[in-house]
């Protein structure tokens, strides 16, 4: 529709020069002629030739003005139909882009936990936002642009053929070159621009890396490692991108060149047709203005035909990194809205399950077992041996390499991850903490999408999942969660110290007063009225700092907070007026000199800076050099002001240097009266005052319920006890759940992380819950204490439990040997005192079971227990086996220690000494035991000699391998430790003789 209205546009130049300007409408000396004039030429069977417009007699400048006038308007009316044009293509692109990013996000949603080994979560976040921006953007262009730009080519063209034959070959011989030959030179800079893209996607990799792993950069001192590698990688891309720019710029120059030939030929040729009487001088115009208008089109095109295979290539690469051309679902989709769920009965079968890892190693070989639903069942072993791997594969984060999972006869691949979501709840070593609060955290099991698929943005909270029928009854399933998993102390904190400003609850508020009145009551009965001290205004706080005494109250704008204070112009004039100043520069004189003396030893990353010393450690040479300066005399007004800020930060019962007496405080008592009467307008505003009858919204809500410092730890204690009774509890736990965790839960404890992570499992109400190795952040006892109420939680419901120190009491007991079921054990055969029942599976000789007797073995020596699988391999793999027969010497005392010995089979002797009477001293050892191990520890000599009192077969461990591990291992040297200890008891037993002390040392 729009090319007859380019043509018009391009014709029209022509009858403006011929017609108006050269005069060819006015022949005869005409004053005026007609414009406008529209006949339509029909044979004379049809009535012969009609005028449907008589037209409109003009003068010549007139008529000039009305051509351009209507060539304007061509221009308009073809600009008009180009934004039309375009405002489609990019709703098209921009909803395809759409479509296609939400298609990637939903692959990766659906990945199997295998492919999410391989790829960054940078590289991937780098992939979805920007690599295929160009896909979305050159899809609008896949059907229109071509078409619409070889209409405008071929109408130029067409045109400029029909003013003159030679004019137009030579165009149409210029576009031909330019089609034939640029996109052969732009092949090499298609290959530039995809090495670039992996560059660049490397490079977002690393960075993401070494942002996640800043803290192991910081431990090791490897920063300049790190520097040196981004370096590189910069490096590399610039050589690309240069090689990139010199291809695109010299394409770019000879495109321009074979541009600006055309017009050199039409001046050429055409000015020769033009002075030989066979093209006349509107025509050529026209021509060149055609022309101007052709090589935008042509090169247009051959830039789309570049893109279209630079688009191929980029959408081939992400189909290849996102696996699309696979399957990466990791079960059968399903919504939210899954009505099925798994039947509460029945059975979780395992059939020949084998779980292959990426090194091709059975991390789960063959097993084959039948557990029980609504029953507690554990699984021995660690993270990565058999009960971990069978916990990962029954939680979904691993996949069975062969054999069947069912699930009360439903195969566990077919569970849609509707029914995963609401039924199976799994939780790992590594909990996985989101950037929110920690109610967000908590809360995310329940986050379902709008049943309306017409609106898919956006979630709500199920509260039929959590057994709850609102907000309130989620609230209090939310802290019975809490107090499950024993995190219900720690979030009451938070919430007593947050600042909730005009969040605060409005019933809080409005019995503020009656509440801390209850408080005091609850305290004095307890006799711990001591355990607060009030704030009072005819008082002096000594639990708060000097200058949280002189405000009486919580600044809130920077320039008021803690040392800044000191730089405020009305409290310079309060302290001058008071002759404070010198006092306080005084104070800050000597904190300044013996921080200086306690902290010049620790190195500036020493965590005790943070948490004692009044300066940092990156201030020290200031203050040393102020200090430097006060004692000559020379200190300057902003010394002093230092000085006195480091004063405000001073405490007397908190930081106890003896540096406040009473005659000191009844002054900074004055200074406060003063404060707070001579404040402005503007400064009363930037500080909330503390009134013993209204709550003060910048504070802690801990110090406005007890309006005063907490001085003992009983004070949470009671405020606990106060607030339940008054049924506002709720409300601090609400605001301690506000807190935020930080981006991978960097603000939280490990122990804090696992538990906000097994109360997001708890809080759905899962009927399936499954921990595996769970509890590593937690000592033993708090592990049990937490399992215990979890079983208790989970009571009537299924619970599979995956750790290695935790098994009593649980229905059934399995047991992992490696990467193999050992045996089960069932609650009453514990109770009866049966033995365990082995599990005898085929092929256990098989090339899978190679070195299963000596990983045996070595998970049976007190100082391996805690090693996984993997650790435990490759002691056996760099292990030697060897043999001694009866009689033997594994050692002598004296010997260099080079490894230490495991012994698979036999017995030995340990000689410690030999007596004047030919007695020898020493002990025995027998299968399983490990002998030379001190020595390696040591660096010393044998200590004693080692002679095979039957035939021996040991796995001889190697030096290098025994204290690499060690180091890497706290538990293993604690275990080498008691070790020792008992090794001296036992020489000490085995001999009396006061050198043989000596021999405890080593074996």
């Amino acid at each position: 529709m729009s090319l007859p209205f380019y043509y018009f546009s391009l014709d029209l130049p022509r009858y403006i020069i011929a017609d108006a300007l050269q005069g060819r409408a006015f022949a005869g000396g005409q004053e005026t002629a007609k414009l406008f004039h529209l006949t339509l030429n029909l044979p004379q069977s049809l009535g012969g030739p009609r005028t449907l417009f008589d037209g409109i007699w003009l003068d010549r400048l007139s008529y000039l003005f009305a051509l351009s006038g209507l060539f304007l308007l061509f221009v308009l009316i073809n600009g008009g139909f180009k934004y039309l044009i375009n405002m489609r293509k990019g709703a098209l692109g921009e909803r395809l882009l759409q479509r296609l990013r939400l298609d990637l996000f939903s692959a990766v949603l659906h990945f199997k936990p295998e492919a999410l080994q391989r790829i960054k979560p940078s590289e991937a976040a780098t992939i979805i936002k920007d690599e295929v921006e160009p896909v979305g953007g050159f899809v609008g262009d896949a059907f229109v642009q071509p078409i619409f730009l070889t209409g405008q080519a071929l109408t130029a063209l067409v045109f400029i053929f029909a003013q003159n034959l030679a004019l137009g070959l030579i165009a149409g011989g210029m576009i031909l070159i330019q089609g034939i030959l640029i996109p052969r030179l732009r092949r090499e800079q298609i290959r530039l621009a995809r090495q670039r893209q992996i560059a660049s996607r490397a490079f977002a990799g690393k960075i993401g890396e070494v942002v996640e792993t800043l803290a192991e950069v910081a431990n090791h001192g490897t920063a300049a490692v790190e520097k040196g590698l981004i370096a590189q990688r910069l490096e590399l891309l610039f050589g690309i991108r240069y090689r990139l720019y010199a291809r695109k710029f010299a394409v770019k120059a000879l495109n321009n060149l074979l541009a600006q030939m055309t017009p050199f030929l039409f001046y050429a040729v055409g000015g020769y047709f033009a002075l030989a009487g066979r093209l006349d001088l509107g025509q050529l115009v026209a021509v060149i203005a055609a022309y101007r208008d052709l090589p935008t089109p042509v090169k247009e095109l051959i830039d789309w035909d570049q893109q279209r295979l630079d688009v191929e290539a980029k959408f081939q690469q992400v189909a290849e990194h996102f696996g699309l051309d696979g399957n990466p679902g990791a079960g059968t989709p399903g919504g939210d809205g899954d009505a099925a769920s798994l039947p509460a009965a029945g059975m979780i079968v395992a059939q020949d399950l084998t779980v292959t890892n990426p090194a091709g190693e059975h991390v789960l070989d063959r097993v084959s077992a039948s557990l029980p639903l609504q029953r507690h069942i554990a699984l021995s072993g660690g993270a990565s041996e058999g009960a971990g791997i069978l916990a990962q594969v029954l939680g979904g984060g691993l996949h069975a390499s062969s054999g069947l999972v069912t699930i009360a006869g439903r195969p566990l691949s077919a569970l849609s991850t509707g029914i995963r979501g609401k039924e199976i709840a799994y939780l790992g070593p590594e909990p996985v903490i989101l950037d929110g609060s920690l109610r967000d955290n908590i809360l995310y099991s329940l986050r379902r999408a709008p049943a309306d698929a017409s609106a898919p943005a956006g979630w709500a909270i199920d509260y039929r999942r959590a057994q709850a029928d609102g907000e309130a009854a989620l609230d209090v399933k939310l802290i019975e969660a809490l107090r499950i998993v024993g995190l219900a102390e720690a979030v009451f904190r938070f919430g007593l110290a947050a600042r909730p400003g005009s969040e605060i609850p409005g019933e809080l508020v409005a019995r503020i007063s009656d509440i801390r009145t209850l408080i005091r009551r609850r305290l004095a009965e307890r006799g711990a009225e001591a355990a607060i001290e009030p704030y009072d205004p005819a008082r002096y706080t000594r639990n708060a700092t000097i200058g949280e005494n002189i405000l009486f109250g919580v600044p809130t704008e920077p320039g008021l907070i803690g040392a800044k204070l000191a730089e405020n112009a009305l409290t310079r004039e309060i302290l001058d007026e008071l002759a404070l100043t010198d006092v306080l520069c005084g104070i800050g004189r000597r904190i300044a000199a013996t921080m200086l003396d306690i902290f010049r030893d620790l190195a500036p990353g020493h965590v005790l800076f943070e948490q004692y010393s009044f300066i940092a450690a990156e201030d020290f040479q200031h203050y040393r050099e102020a200090l430097g300066r006060m004692e000559a005399g020379t200190g300057s007004e902003a010394d002093r002001m230092r000085l006195i800020g480091l004063a405000f930060l001073y405490s007397e019962p908190r930081h106890r240097l003896g540096l406040l007496d009473a005659a000191v405080e009844a002054r900074l008592l004055a200074a406060r009266t003063a404060f707070r009467d001579r404040a402005s307008a503007g400064l009363a505003h930037a500080i909330a005052f503390y009134d013993p009858q209204r709550y003060c919204a910048a504070a802690p809500l801990r110090d406005n319920l007890l309006f005063g410092l907490a001085a003992q730890g009983t004070a949470d204690e009671v405020l606990h006890d106060t607030l339940a009774e008054l049924e506002l509890d709720g409300n601090v736990y609400r605001l301690g759940l506000e807190r935020p965790a930080g981006y991978s839960g960097r603000l939280l404890f490990p122990a804090m992380k696992a538990q906000i992570a097994l109360a997001r499992c708890l809080i759905k109400q899962p009927q399936l819950l499954i921990l595996n190795n769970a509890f590593g952040a937690f000592s033993q006892s708090e592990a049990r204490q937490i399992l215990t109420r979890v079983r208790a939680a989970m009571a009537g419901r299924s619970l599979i439990v995956a750790e290695r120190d935790l098994a009593d009491g649980f229905d059934l007991h399995v047991r992992f040997d490696g990467a193999r079921l050992a045996a089960l054990r069932s609650v009453a055969e514990v109770a009866s005192g049966q033995a365990e029942r082995p599990v005898i599976e085929a092929g256990a000789e098989g090339p899978a079971a190679t070195g299963s007797g000596e990983i045996q073995a070595l998970r049976r020596v007190p100082i391996f227990n805690g090693l996984d699988a993997a650790r435990l391999r490759l002691l056996a793999f760099t292990g030697e086996r060897t043999t001694f027969a009866e009689g033997e010497v594994l050692f002598r005392r004296g010997d260099e220690a080079d490894a230490a010995y495991v012994l698979l089979s036999g017995t030995a002797d340990v000689v410690i000494a030999i007596g004047e009477d030919g007695s020898v001293r020493g002990w025995s050892v027998a299968e399983n035991a490990i002998i030379g191990e001190m020595g390696l520890v040591m660096d010393d000599p044998r200590s004693a000699t080692v002679v095979a009192t039957s035939d021996i077969v040991a796995l001889k461990l190697r030096k290098e391998v025994f204290l690499a591990l060690l180091a890497e291992f706290p538990q293993m040297a604690l275990s080498v430790t008691r070790l020792m200890i008992k090794r001296l008891r036992d020489n000490a037993a085995a001999t009396s003789l006061p050198s043989s002390a000596g021999a405890a040392r080593d074996l």
